[in-house]
């Protein structure tokens, strides 16, 4: 599965189940490495956040897998608004939920790239934040584009990647990093990173699963 094929959108619960799996494991696993980034430009919590958002999510996976993905989504969005709290939360929790929205809506003139650039143009609304700002939008963007055209997985978690290292040259302008002004320059901004991290997770589970 080199690309994201349309048909995943009725994936099956096992499906469902290993990508949930994949994410936390990976916020699990960088959760110190998260919180490090967030100490020089944050709070230095956004590891500790992310990764309770995810085990919140863990111990819905049985349930939530059963869901029709568009049911799903909105329900990981909820379940990730209400435990990782501080900015990312809401973002996050909008990503997901107004993907699944989407979905539901969908009709035959769009396809998931399209409901992606939807879903992020209401993550940039809701953070009142554009590219360039030092978000994970500086992520989403990317990953967004090269959804549309097509770019194999593995280069889509390697796009994700550079993004988030490219927020470093960005003077932050939302969040508590604009406070810090040109002093936020130099640092890779946290939401950014965790985005890539799960962008990257995404990615590599979808490029070796094999359905039963």
């Amino acid at each position: 599965m080199s690309e994201l094929r349309e048909d995943w959108v009725q994936a099956e619960p096992v499906l469902l189940m290993g990508l949930i799996e994949a994410c936390r494991a990976t916020i699990a696993a960088n959760s110190d490495h998260l919180c490090g980034l967030d100490r020089a430009i944050g709070d230095g919590d956004h590891g500790t956040n992310m990764r309770r958002g995810f085990e919140a999510v863990g111990a819905e996976e049985a349930s939530v897998s059963l869901l029709p993905v568009p049911d799903a989504l909105e329900k990981i969005g909820l379940t990730l608004l209400m435990n990782i709290g501080g900015a990312a939360g809401p973002l996050y929790g909008t990503l997901l939920m107004e993907i699944g929205r989407e979905l539901r809506a969908i009709d035959e003139t769009q396809n998931f790239p399209s409901v992606l650039k939807q879903a992020i143009e209401a993550v940039a609304r809701r953070g009142r934040s554009n590219a360039g700002d030092k978000t994970l939008l500086d992520v989403l963007y990317p990953v967004q584009d090269a959804l549309a055209h097509r770019v194999p997985l593995t280069d889509i978690a390697r796009q994700a990647a550079l993004s988030a290292e490219q927020t470093a040259a960005m003077k932050a302008m939302r969040g508590r990093a604009s406070y810090l002004g040109d002093r936020s320059i130099g640092h890779v901004d946290p939401g950014a990173s965790s985005c890539a991290l799960l962008t990257a997770a995404i990615c590599r589970y979808l490029e070796e699963y094999r359905p039963a």
